[in-house]
């Protein structure tokens, strides 16, 4: 909640929220004849289609009081979407924009009285629902003052010309420094006690009643090598505080935890036991093959030093997973204010390839292909432990959406650990930290009511670029995907790509890679969707898009789609650059029921992708069973009366992309296999939106360490066309 006031001195108490359909008319209401001239005569109705970002404010009577629509590409037709970057290099070279942290607003509108308040509103919103965010552009007719209101936000940088127009176009920028900056994060002192406490005391008392009044004190104060507390300030006043330790139980984590992908989160080590005997191996079929080879998923740029970790391998689909091999711990950050160039080049030169096998969890993969093996090898790891823990945090919930900057300045304490590990209790709501996390997936033996959060040091590089594939990507690829399931099928894809850009049936298709430093991490394959009539019958795809203001070409089909862990907080990011590069407007990606007979029911086999998790499910329709022969010449076609496949349906859209996805932590138990017990799952899986409890966790500890953060806020709703 936030209050403007207007000129004459009128109050309003205003809120932010998504854009919703029924908000079309009052916006609509406030387009002005200067309003059409800034951004051109719009149907608002498809803008809002396309958009990736709508922004309404309301007022305290939900009255809408302004309104903003931001896309990933210019408007005014000054560039074709998927190349505006060399566009704006050109413009300006000093800018360091990236699709990655750029925007462009292409509507705002909003009550005359209360204009400024309002823009400046929504854009503290805008930067604050997206994290990477640093720069947003506004493109307007060269001959065209922004007027009393924009320009008390935006900054003419340059002109450029249009594509489709004669004229010349200004261009516009926002920086988000000026309205949602990043925290300055720096070592605790004994002095920030009494601005952090109000913060602590305000959502538990525990630790107060538990270690005494200056708990927060003492902990400062007993800083050394291995424990640091460190705290986020604005304006020379403490808002946030994380407590870190070197210190770790390893061994207790090793047998609650599958850390196989992650080498158990220890420096590699002659003496590591990572294959189990040869006479517990397991042969699989062809195309389920688990490769017992370890190429790197990152090659070496520079001349490799010792090496640092091991890979990560995909589990197969009904397991939630990470996407790719990880082997490389990279020390990329080692000052908290080290630049993106000094990340980029420390990156370069001392990521290594860790020449380490990762059985433990291609076993693991085998024995849950195949449940007649009873053994499970768990590896042994002797080297030195490579990760330190969040043992105390919490941050004011104002800036809760900055808590990422903590990272590097915690980094920057261990140099020579390379991942950061957090455990919280099974029924803690996510909160903005734990999202760039990766969480670790329990034996079933597991006892340790605490879930365990990884996240690698090089998930702070911010230059992740997405492109088309080429053909000399091959062999990055190739090291990418070695110990995937189906890892044939991607290469196999990838390489009809490279010669014909289409299948031999003739649909189009389009391969993307994930690059970072010039080092593959990501691959995705999609084809053109051939049966959208079909999904449109089958299933309510209509929950989410008006399916007339799409065209048939702009609905994409992913089939594979691989990201290596470390950066799997840039999923989302990779599924919005492929509808950008794609020019596509819709994805769609089956799930098909378990294995049978050792394959994939489908034909052509999907790979198994843990961005399932940045989709929507997408509930099926109840069917007319159409007595055809009755019918005749009356029938349907077939296309709507064919047999229906047996697969679940996953979605996302443009306007999907920027929308948070929050893991609802909590275990609910289903007694029965009554209609009543899976209508009842049925409706909480297909639910479209979800609220974190009121109520925030009390602070508890295990033997590795322990964890404490304020509430979070509730989950934003997007509500769909009606």
């Amino acid at each position: 909640m936030s209050v403007l006031t207007s000129p004459r001195g009128k109050v309003e108490v205003v809120h932010c929220r998504r854009t919703e359909s029924q908000d079309i008319y009052c916006i609509k209401n406030l387009i002005r004849k200067f309003t059409q001239k800034l951004f051109g005569k719009l149907n608002i109705i498809y803008l809002l289609e396309k958009a990736n970002l709508a922004v309404t404010l309301c007022n305290d009577k939900e009255e809408i009081m302004a309104q903003a629509t931001f896309v990933d590409y210019p408007n005014w037709n000054v560039s074709n979407q998927d190349n505006w970057l060399s566009v704006f290099q050109e413009l300006d070279s000093e800018i360091p924009c990236t699709p990655l942290n750029t925007l462009f607003m292409h509507l705002f509108v909003a009550v005359d009285e209360y204009s400024v308040g309002c823009c400046r509103e929504i854009i503290r919103t805008v930067y604050k629902a997206v994290p990477e965010l640093h720069f947003i552009f506004l493109i307007v007719p060269s001959y065209m003052s922004l007027g009393s209101t924009l320009i008390t936000v935006f900054e003419q940088v340059g002109n450029i010309p249009s594509l489709m127009y004669d004229e010349d176009f200004a261009v516009h920028i926002c920086h988000r420094h000026h309205h949602y900056p990043q925290l300055h994060i720096r070592n605790a002192r004994v002095e920030d006690h009494d601005d952090l406490m109000p913060i602590f005391m305000r959502h538990d008392t525990l630790l107060k009643e538990t270690y005494g009044e200056y708990f927060l004190a003492e902990l400062i104060e007993a800083q050394d090598k291995e424990n640091n507390a460190v705290v986020c300030e604005v304006e020379g006043v403490a808002v946030g505080f994380m407590s870190v330790c070197s210190r770790v139980n390893m061994q207790l984590l090793h047998e609650c935890f599958d850390l196989g992908p992650f080498h158990g989160l220890c420096i590699p080590h002659p003496d590591d036991v990572l294959q189990p005997p040869e006479e517990q191996g397991i042969e699989g079929s062809q195309d389920a093959e688990l490769s017992s080879s370890n190429p790197s998923s990152l090659k070496t740029v520079e001349e490799p030093q010792e090496p640092l970790s091991p890979e990560a391998m995909e589990i197969i689909q009904g397991r939630i997973t990470d996407e790719a091999p990880v082997d490389d711990l990279f020390s990329a950050v080692q000052s908290g204010n080290s630049s993106e160039m000094e990340d980029i080049e420390k990156f370069s030169q001392q990521s290594t390839v860790g020449d380490t096998d990762c059985n433990g969890s291609n076993s693991s993969l085998a024995s849950m292909l195949l449940p007649e093996e009873t053994g499970y090898f768990r590896p042994t790891y002797k080297g030195a432990s490579a990760a330190f823990c969040i043992q105390l945090f919490c941050i004011e919930e104002k800036y809760e959406a900055r808590s990422l900057d903590f990272m590097n300045f915690v980094f920057s304490l261990f140099p020579d650990k390379n991942f950061c590990i957090i455990s919280l209790p099974h029924l803690t709501p996510e909160f903005a930290l734990i999202q760039n996390f990766v969480k670790i997936v329990p034996f079933n033996n597991c006892t340790l009511e605490q879930d365990l959060y990884v996240f690698h040091r090089a998930g702070l590089l911010k230059s992740i670029n997405i492109r088309l594939a080429t053909l000399l990507d091959t062999p990055g690829v190739e090291n990418l995907v070695s110990t995937l399931m189906l890892n044939k099928s991607i290469l196999a894809d990838l390489k009809q790509y490279n010669e014909a850009r289409r299948d031999p049936d003739g649909t189009s298709m389009k391969a993307f890679v994930a690059e970072v430093a010039e080092q593959i991490v990501g691959i995705a394959v999609i084809r053109d969707e051939m049966d959208i009539e079909y999904i449109r019958s089958h299933y309510n795809i209509e929950d989410f898009i008006y399916f007339s203001h799409h065209q048939r070409e702009e609905h994409g089909h992913l089939y594979h789609f691989a990201l290596n862990p470390i950066f799997r907080h840039y999923t989302k990011f990779f599924l919005k650059e492929i509808l950008r590069l794609g020019y596509k407007s819709c994805l769609y990606y089956p799930v098909y029921p378990q294995l049978r007979e050792g394959k994939f029911q489908s034909s052509s086999a999907h790979s198994l992708t843990s961005a399932l998790h940045y989709l929507v499910p997408v509930r099926p329709r109840r069917q007319i069973v159409y007595p055809l022969e009755k019918l005749g010449i009356n029938a349907p076609s077939k296309a709507v009366s064919k047999d229906p496949l047996s697969y679940a349906l996953n979605h996302t859209n443009r306007k999907l992309t920027l929308e948070p996805k929050i893991t609802v932590n909590a275990k609910i138990v289903v007694v029965g296999a009554s209609s009543v017990g899976i209508s009842f799952l049925e409706t909480l899986v297909f639910c479209m939106g979800c609220e974190a409890p009121a109520v925030p966790p009390a602070p508890r500890s295990s033997p590795a360490m322990q964890s404490l953060r304020p509430c979070p806020t509730q989950c934003p709703r997007w509500f769909p066309p009606p």
